[in-house]
C-alpha cells in the first residue's frame, strides 16, 4: 500500500488527520473493508435468541 492510497482510504472513511495518531494501518484497512460491507443485504440476520443458543 502506498501513502497516497492509505490517505485516500482515510478520507473515504471520514477520518481526520489528527485521528491517525490513535490508529494503526491495519485498523484503517479493517475499517475500510467493513465500510464496503455496510450495503450488503444479508439473507438472515441473527436474533438475540440465536446468539443465546450459540
Amino acid at each position: 500500500m502506498t501513502t497516497p492510497l492509505f490517505l485516500l482510504r482515510c478520507v473515504q472513511i471520514g477520518l481526520h488527520i489528527s485521528e491517525l495518531d490513535l490508529l494503526t494501518i491495519g485498523t484503517v484497512n479493517d475499517m475500510y473493508a467493513e465500510m464496503s460491507n455496510d450495503d450488503w443485504d444479508y439473507p438472515e440476520v441473527a436474533t438475540q435468541e440465536m446468539m443465546d443458543r450459540f
